[in-house]
C-alpha cells in the first residue's frame, strides 16, 4: 500500500492514495510516531460520483468532518501527482464539497463555508468559550496574554461545561493587535497539535464577532507557523503551506500485523 506525508503548519497527515476503507485499529497504527509513520490523522483518497473525496480520520481512529489543514495537504497532493490540474478544486468531505484554490506551488487556500454560532455557552476552566462549528465543533476561549497561553497544559483534554454533543476541539487564542492572533489547539481524536485550519477559521470567527463584527482579515500564529484566515457573512477563507514531505510503500508484513 503506497503512502504519502504531508503537512500544513506542521498539522501533519498520512495520504493514502489507493487503500482500502480504513479501520480504527489501521489508522491508530499508522498515526503510531513510534511505530507507525506517525500524524495527527490519515486522509484517505476516495473518487466519487462528482471528484475527489476526502475520508479524514483523526489519530486515535475515529473519523472527522472536516480538517482544514487536512484539505490544502489532500489537494497538493492531487496536483503534485498529477491526478488534477493547478487551479480550482472541489473536495467532497463529511461536512460537505470544499471549493480549493490550488496553485503549481506555493500557499493553497480553500473556502470553509460560513461558521455556525452554536446554542451552548460552554466554560472552559472556568472562562467563558464561544462555540461555533466550520463543519466540526470548536470551542474558542480568549485569554489576557501570551504568559497565559505559553503556561496551558495540553496533554490533557480541557475541562469543557458542559462539553458540546458530539465533543469539540478547543483553541485558546490571544489577540496580537487588532487582526492578529496567537492560538494554542486541543483536537478532538488527537490532542495538542501544531495547528488547526478549522480552529484558526474558528477562532478569527470568535475574535471577530467580540468585537461586534461580521468580516475581516485575521492572521492566525500557531506553533506550527501562520495562517490566514477572511470570515464574510458568506464563507469563510483559510489559507496557508501545504507541504508534501515524503512517499513510500507500506510493508506487507506490518500491515498484517
Amino acid at each position: 500500500m503506497r503512502f504519502v506525508k504531508g503537512h500544513g503548519t506542521e498539522n501533519d497527515f498520512v495520504v493514502l492514495p489507493d487503500a482500502p476503507p480504513l479501520d480504527p485499529p489501521t489508522v491508530r497504527a499508522l498515526c503510531d510516531r513510534r511505530t507507525g509513520i506517525g500524524a495527527d490523522g490519515v486522509l484517505r483518497l476516495e473518487r466519487g460520483a462528482d471528484g475527489f473525496v476526502m475520508d479524514y480520520w483523526n489519530a486515535d481512529g475515529s473519523v472527522a468532518e472536516m480538517c482544514g489543514n487536512g484539505i490544502r495537504v489532500y489537494a497538493r497532493y492531487l496536483v503534485d501527482a498529477g491526478l488534477a490540474e493547478p487551479g480550482t478544486l472541489a473536495i467532497g468531505t463529511r461536512a460537505g464539497v470544499r471549493t480549493v484554490q490550488v496553485p503549481a506551488d506555493g500557499d493553497v487556500t480553500v473556502e470553509m463555508g460560513a461558521p455556525v454560532p452554536l446554542a451552548a455557552a460552554p466554560t472552559v476552566g472556568g472562562r467563558p468559550g464561544t462555540a461555533v462549528s466550520m463543519g466540526n465543533p470548536h470551542v474558542v476561549v480568549e485569554l489576557p496574554d501570551l504568559a497565559a497561553l505559553d503556561a496551558l497544559d495540553l496533554t490533557r483534554p480541557p475541562e469543557v461545561r458542559p462539553p458540546l454533543p458530539d465533543g469539540q476541539n478547543v483553541e485558546f487564542v490571544v489577540r496580537r493587535g487588532p487582526r492578529g492572533l496567537a492560538m494554542r489547539v486541543h483536537e478532538r481524536g488527537v490532542g495538542e497539535t501544531r495547528s488547526c485550519g478549522t480552529g484558526a477559521c474558528a477562532a478569527a470567527y470568535a475574535a471577530l464577532a467580540a468585537d461586534g463584527r461580521t468580516e475581516g482579515a485575521v492572521v492566525v500564529d500557531v506553533p506550527g507557523g501562520r495562517l490566514s484566515v477572511q470570515v464574510d457573512e458568506r464563507t469563510t477563507v483559510l489559507t496557508g503551506p501545504a507541504v508534501i514531505v515524503s512517499a513510500g510503500a507500506l510493508c506487507a508484513e506490518w500491515l498484517a500485523a
